[in-house]
């Protein structure tokens, strides 16, 4: 085994916001993937090599190929399969089951491949999803333990859970599900939080909007925009308030038909707050459900606001129209997250992660840490 080799495969990259935190934790992101013309050119913009096409209709052999790497030679694959909404395979499988979507193809491509490590992530959601049947209705089978029962046919050990980018110092509030898998069984882990609520000393504390784009104010650069009748609303909403906070009369006017429908609808005209981290960011700031008002000034956040929440360098250079760069910002991976993943993965490698003492008193709370991280909480061989 190569120590040094530290090269990486990219799939479903979309804007680079893993590949860049990888790449801050001393990984080789050799080449990106993406069926989406927007995020190839993205890719190419930034100088980095890609292959702009369907993952179905791409081989492990022709990622290799293109990667000038040997079947088990790359270090690490990284991915976020889409799996919202799975497609349909047969009337067996059922309208959402991870065997018929390309959560598959990306297995495929780690089949054929055989990295050292792999890291798959995804929504939240994929947690309590349950599979559906051919008429929509849920169904006991829960999608995760699909995904699991195919990931275990891969021979990895793996581990699993759901991280919040706020603890990670990403000025946003954002859950993604993670996990890590290890070809040759090596002791991989979750990254540990960095950032709290609350500590001592300022620099690990939580990260807020003011810190992220306080000085893109008045120079935001190119931004979406309001319909006078939102705008008319929002005005009356104060930093870190939304719909709740309007002058009685006006909210049922405000609302519409959601007025009547359940929920906390804590999106409704939303305006964000500087000294709070950010909600997650959405694929648009102007949808009426999940509104992202800029703290003193009536507007959407703009692209490179939007950016600087997810961490992007601000040479970073995204391509297309004005909703391809929201769309492709709000569906990217916190850099900060992504760096500490790497981390994580780049100590497991090295045999770096844990010192090793003789001394056992406190480690009850360390464990107890670790168990509160892991869902599931063990390792999968």
């Amino acid at each position: 085994m190569d120590d040094t080799n530290r090269k990486c495969i990219s799939l479903f990259s979309g804007a680079m916001g893993l590949d860049i935190g990888l790449s801050l934790a001393g990984i080789d992101i050799v080449i990106g993937q993406d069926v989406d013309g927007a995020c190839a050119l993205t890719m190419v913009r930034n100088g980095h090599p890609c292959i702009a096409g369907d993952i179905r209709k791409i081989s492990p052999a022709e990622m290799l190929e293109a990667s000038h790497m040997k079947r088990g030679e790359p270090f690490l694959i990284c991915g976020g399969p889409p799996c919202q909404p799975f497609s349909t395979a047969g009337k067996r499988l059922g309208l959402n089951d991870p065997r018929g979507s390309l959560f598959m193809d990306f297995a495929r491509m780690i089949a054929g491949i055989q990295p050292r490590f792999f890291i798959m992530e995804n929504v939240k959601g994929l947690l309590s999803a349950r599979l559906k049947d051919v008429d929509g209705r849920a169904t006991e089978a829960m999608v995760l333990d699909l995904v699991l029962e195919e990931i275990k046919k891969l021979g990895y050990s793996f581990k699993y859970g759901v991280l919040d980018a706020v603890n990670y110092g990403v000025p946003q509030f954002r859950e993604r599900f993670v996990l890590i898998a290890s070809r040759d069984n090596e002791p991989i882990f979750l990254p540990y939080p960095s950032h709290f609520h609350t500590h001592q000393n300022p620099a690990y504390r939580w990260q807020t909007l003011r810190t992220a784009i306080a000085d893109l104010e008045q120079d935001p650069g190119e931004c979406a925009a309001f319909s006078e009748s939102r705008e008319k609303f929002l005005r009356f909403v104060p930093p870190g308030g939304n719909w709740r906070s309007l002058p009685s009369g006006m909210i049922r006017e405000a609302m519409g038909g959601a007025y009547e429908s359940g929920g906390g609808k804590v999106g409704f005209y939303r305006r964000l707050d500087y000294d709070q981290p950010s909600p997650t960011v959405v694929t648009s700031p102007v949808q009426k459900a999940t509104m992202m008002c800029h703290p003193t000034q009536t507007r959407p956040l703009s692209v490179r606001e939007y950016a600087r929440i997810q961490q992007f360098p601000d040479d970073w250079q995204i391509s297309g129209t004005l909703s391809d760069k929201y769309r492709q910002i709000g569906n990217a991976v916190p850099v900060g997250l992504a760096k500490a993943i790497g981390q994580a993965i780049v100590a497991t490698a090295e045999g770096s992660a844990e010192v090793k003492v003789r001394r056992t008193r406190g480690t009850g709370l360390h464990n107890k840490m670790q168990a509160a991280m892991e869902i599931g909480g063990n390792d999968h061989a």
